[in-house]
């Protein structure tokens, strides 16, 4: 199959041109030029239209329905950042054999201690609503590092998660990976070709986590006032790590009503399933964060990316919210309320992720690389809530059915 995007503004994960025409052919982006009209089955009249690559959700939670969720709002591929290996095992079955749903990559289960971040949200009735009947494994020493490590590599995860979170930022007290615990798991992580993604969500932790060696940070720190962040920004330039945004999540755990904002537009609300629309509102309970976290996180933001820091688009989407699919979309708002420009909002959604994560086939639009793209109506190089008018989603070169009313 052959498809033919006439006469439409590209944007190409890092640039935007005019007027162009994109070929796909097959699950891949076909050569530019040459006599193209006889030799396609379909043509796609792009004008007034914007071509980007499939969206990156740099760190999500997949669970049954939410890779179709995610697809529908044209997010091709999430991340997944902590998850249970039997419900792992079915999502990565679903990425596999279907075309209808989001690709995956994940980092199984994340490396806490015992009684650690997240084990206190793990509770037997949220084991149970997940599917599954265990909860984690926890790292207690040098030795038990090594052994968590090797798990995850026989389940065959894609990359490392690892968390340092005592729960200071609301007043909680967790037990936390000690910070040598932290450098054996990055060090067992690196030695077997993994990179290392750590959960923290202050300043303090965010250093501990990247003097281990950690090389990205999983959330925005929510702690650090205007005095501290560009000097805190300068840092963690030194460290050569990229930061994933959050700030939906962020939003989400402190109550901010903000995200209810996509119900309101239809764009997103009529694309949305119940269960996604059900997760607005809904409290989140136990999970560390400090009250001013979004106002600092976003002030974060822009720091790190005026010292040369990678920024990525990533919401903490789950069964419970921030919401898969729609939650990236009211992600590339809040960057760019935060200061960054729309194409640098997505930039973090697109090349950036699939950059700092070796997805080397994805992120793009350019000859040979996997056909996951987004098609809308508008400019979103200008007006980043244009990334809502979806027009196309392809999946592998698979163009999806649009959604019924």
């Amino acid at each position: 199959m052959r498809t033919l995007i006439r006469d439409v503004r590209v944007f190409d994960g890092e640039r935007t041109v005019t007027g162009a025409d994109v070929v796909i052919d097959g699950g891949r982006i076909g050569e530019p030029g040459g006599p193209v009209d006889a030799e396609v089955d379909v043509e796609v009249d792009g004008a007034g239209k914007t071509l980007l690559p499939g969206l990156i959700d740099a760190h999500a939670h997949a669970f049954d329905g939410d890779l179709a969720e995610a697809l529908t709002f044209g997010v091709t591929t999430e991340l997944d950042m902590n998850n249970l290996p039997p419900i792992l095992a079915a999502q990565r079955r679903q990425a596999a054999e279907r075309d209808d749903v989001a690709d995956l990559r994940s980092s199984g289960m994340i490396a806490t201690a015992p009684g650690g971040h997240p084990t206190q949200i793990m509770t037997t009735d949220l084991l149970k609503a997940l599917g599954s009947d265990v909860g984690l494994d926890t790292v207690a020493d040098a030795g038990q590092a090594r052994a968590f490590v090797e798990a995850r590599l026989a389940e065959g995860v894609d990359y490392l998660k690892i968390a340092v979170d005592d729960g200071g930022a609301s007043g909680m007290s967790l037990p936390v990976l000690s910070p040598k615990v932290a450098a054996v798991l990055v060090e067992a992580g690196h030695a077997a070709g993994l990179r290392v993604i750590a959960h923290t969500v202050t300043a303090r932790e965010a250093l501990i986590a990247l003097d281990a060696g950690a090389d990205g940070l999983a959330h925005l720190y929510s702690d650090a006032g205007e005095e501290q962040a560009e000097e805190l920004a300068a840092r963690i330039s030194s460290y050569d790590a990229f930061v994933v945004s959050t700030i939906t999540y962020i939003e989400a755990v402190t109550g901010d009503p903000g995200g209810r904002e996509l119900l309101r537009d239809e764009r997103i609300a009529g694309r949305m399933s119940e269960r996604s629309k059900a997760t607005f509102g809904r409290e989140i309970t136990d999970v560390p964060m400090h009250s001013q976290g979004v106002r600092n996180a976003s002030r974060s933001a822009a720091a790190l990316l005026r010292a040369g820091v990678p920024v990525l688009a990533g919401t903490d989407c789950t069964p419970f919210g921030p919401a898969h699919g729609a939650g990236l979309h009211h992600e590339l708002l809040l960057l760019t309320r935060a200061g960054l420009t729309a194409e640098q909002a997505l930039t973090a959604a697109t090349s950036l992720p699939a950059r700092c994560f070796g997805l080397a086939d994805r992120g793009r639009i350019a000859p040979g690389l996997r056909a996951d793209l987004l098609l809308v109506d508008g400019d979103p190089t200008t007006d980043i809530t244009a990334t809502r008018a979806i027009a196309d989603v392809w999946r592998a070169g698979v163009r999806q059915a649009r959604p019924t009313a």
